[in-house]
C-alpha cells in the first residue's frame, strides 16, 4: 500500500509520540510506507519543525547504519509557567482546607489532563538523562509517576506500606518518618527492579523528604541509581530537609486554617 504524503506526516508523528526515546531506523519508516529514506528524511524534518515550534518536543537523529531518530518530550520553562500558575491557583482554593491543616488534592491528581501536562514537563526536565525505571509509593503519586513513565517509556516501580501475596518475595525495609518522625515500613517486590538500575523518584508532595530518603534507602538494597527526584508539590516550611537535590513544580509556603488561606508558588522548576 502506498501512502500519500500526508497520510505518512500523520502516521509518523502517531508512531514517534507513542515510543519516546526508542530508537527508530528510518529502513523501518521506509518499509513501513513503501517510500525511499530521502522522503523520509524530509518528512522527519517537517515533524521536527513542527514538534519544536508546537513545544511537543524534538527530534535526535542517530547517523551510521544503525541509527535512526528518537523522539524527546521537550517542556520549555516559559511553556510550562501557564500551566504552574493555573496549578497553583487550582491549589490555592480554600475549599480545599481540610481539618489538621491538610489539602484536599484527590481531585487535582485524579484529572488526567493536569497529571498528563505535569508528567511531560518533568518527563521533559529528564528527557535525556539516562532512566530505566520511575519509582513511586502508593498511592496517590501512582497516577503521576505514570504520566512521567509514559513520556519517558520506561515501566513503574510502586512501593507499598505492605507485602501482598501477589507480589512474590520482596524486600522489607524500614525508614524515618521526616515529619512525624514515627518508623515506618516500605515493601518492594524482588521481581521489580534489576540491580544497578537507573530509578527516577516520582512522588504527589514531599514535607521533609522522609519518605523520598526510605525510597533511596530501598534502591541501595538494589544497587540502583538515584537518577533524579521529581515532586509536584513541595512544602516549603520544614524545619528539616532530608532532601537537597530535586525537582517541584509547585512550593506550598503557607497554610492558614483560621483565614482558611493557602499561599502556594512556582516550585524550584523554574530556577534549576
Amino acid at each position: 500500500m502506498k501512502f500519500r504524503r500526508s497520510e505518512r506526516l500523520i502516521d509518523m508523528t502517531h508512531y514517534l509520540l507513542d515510543h519516546p526515546r526508542q530508537l527508530v531506523p528510518l529502513t523501518f519508516f521506509a518499509e513501513r510506507y513503501s517510500s525511499a529514506k530521502s522522503s523520509i528524511s524530509e518528512d522527519l524534518a517537517i515533524v521536527k519543525e513542527t514538534f519544536e515550534q508546537r513545544g511537543i518536543g524534538t527530534l535526535q537523529t542517530v547517523p551510521g547504519a544503525a541509527g535512526g531518530v528518537k523522539f524527546f518530550v521537550k517542556v520549555s520553562k516559559e511553556e510550562a509557567r501557564p500551566f504552574v500558575k493555573e496549578l497553583c491557583e487550582l491549589i490555592a482554593e480554600s475549599e480545599r482546607l481540610l481539618p489538621g491543616g491538610y489539602l484536599y488534592m484527590t481531585d487535582i491528581l485524579g484529572n488526567p489532563q493536569v497529571v498528563q501536562n505535569a508528567g511531560r514537563i518533568i518527563a521533559s526536565a529528564y528527557a535525556e538523562t539516562k532512566i530505566d525505571v520511575v519509582m513511586t509509593i502508593a498511592t496517590k503519586g501512582i497516577p503521576l509517576a505514570y504520566a512521567v513513565a509514559s513520556q519517558l517509556n520506561v515501566p513503574v516501580i510502586i512501593v507499598r506500606r505492605d507485602s501482598k501475596v501477589t507480589e512474590g518475595p520482596t524486600v522489607s525495609i524500614n525508614y524515618v518518618s521526616g515529619s512525624t518522625k514515627r518508623i515506618q515500613t516500605m515493601v518492594l517486590s524482588k521481581r521489580s527492579i534489576k540491580q544497578e538500575s537507573h530509578v527516577l523518584i516520582v512522588d504527589d508532595f514531599m514535607k521533609a523528604g522522609g519518605t523520598v530518603m526510605g525510597m533511596i534507602s530501598m534502591l541501595e538494597e538494589f544497587n540502583a541509581h538515584v537518577a533524579g527526584i521529581a515532586v509536584l508539590v513541595e512544602a516549603e516550611k520544614t524545619e528539616e530537609r532530608l532532601v537537597d537535590d530535586y525537582l517541584s513544580l509547585v512550593k506550598l509556603s503557607d497554610v492558614n486554617v483560621k483565614e482558611k488561606k493557602i499561599n502556594v508558588h512556582e516550585g524550584n522548576y523554574f530556577t534549576k
